[in-house]
């Protein structure tokens, strides 16, 4: 037998949207990061972008477990002298909600070259509504 390796020409990339209305945080980025990397295909080669795209709307409404919403730090830095930022998800989400989305897909992607092509894939708002309604995206439950 020979090792099937998917070829980029060979790939068919689907749409999803994921509801993240009263979901936790973590069963979202898990869903959305496997999606993403094409780990539910028969076709997964992990070398090779295989994945899907994925839609989540609502990003605003996303439950964080325990008392994650005060105690977790988000930490990033300028590059300058006490450029030195932090953020609580309590912050975050009153400043831009599809970050916490965000850095919860990015952290379950490669980093790597395919990583970044990866996480370009993924799409988030923070409402309801979405501007991919042209692609036919399926409806993902969790």
């Amino acid at each position: 037998m020979k090792t099937f390796s998917a070829k980029p020409a060979d790939i068919k990339r689907e749409w999803f949207v994921i509801d993240a209305t009263d979901q936790i945080l973590g069963n979202i980025a898990v869903k959305a990061a496997s999606l993403l990397r094409g780990k539910n295909k028969p076709t997964f080669t992990p070398h090779v972008d295989t994945g899907d795209f994925v839609v989540v709307i609502n990003a605003d409404k996303v439950r964080l477990s325990g008392r994650k919403e005060q105690q977790k730090i988000y930490h990033r830095y300028s590059g300058y002298v006490g450029g030195h930022h932090q953020d609580t998800p309590a912050t975050l989400r009153e400043k831009a909600p599809e970050r916490l989305v965000e850095f919860a897909v990015k952290g379950m992607v490669p980093r790597n070259k395919l990583g970044r092509q990866i996480i370009k894939k993924l799409k988030i708002f923070a409402g309801s509504e979405h501007t991919h309604e042209a692609q036919n995206p399926t409806q993902i439950e969790l």
